[in-house]
């Protein structure tokens, strides 16, 4: 069977998802299991679980000048919700949260990335 791969979108700069591949993201022409992404680079990420999850796990995101839109956060293989405080600490930096499954956020990514969105986005594993 072959892996999925994504139709091309308007370039905006910054990091392609090109697709799913051995339980990961293809990312340009790399392979991560999960991954902080900004409008500039792709990094390869050890996310706590979701319960866990703090801004603390997301400084490179929150450090971006301009601060990005929101946040796309890929929960894993299923939907998930992350924890109220986590929402309300993004929230008081004046960032939304769409939580989906990663596969969706990936998606997600590269569409409103076309846009020219400045968007970040932390994929937990599939």
């Amino acid at each position: 069977m072959t892996a999925p791969r994504f139709e091309a979108a308007p370039n905006a700069g910054g990091p392609q998802l090109r697709g799913f591949a051995a339980g990961g993201f293809r990312i340009d022409d790399g392979v991560y299991e999960s991954a902080l992404l900004t409008p500039e680079h792709a990094t390869a990420w050890t996310p706590p679980p979701l319960a866990m999850l703090t801004t603390e796990h997301l400084a490179p995101l929150l450090a971006l000048d301009p601060p990005p839109e929101f946040l796309l956060l890929g929960t894993g293989p299923t939907q998930a919700f992350a924890s109220r405080a986590f929402v309300a600490a993004l929230e008081e930096k004046g960032m939304g949260v769409e939580a989906m499954d990663s596969r969706a956020a990936a998606r997600a990514w590269n569409m409103l990335r076309g846009e020219g969105r400045w968007i970040v986005a932390a994929l937990m594993p599939l």
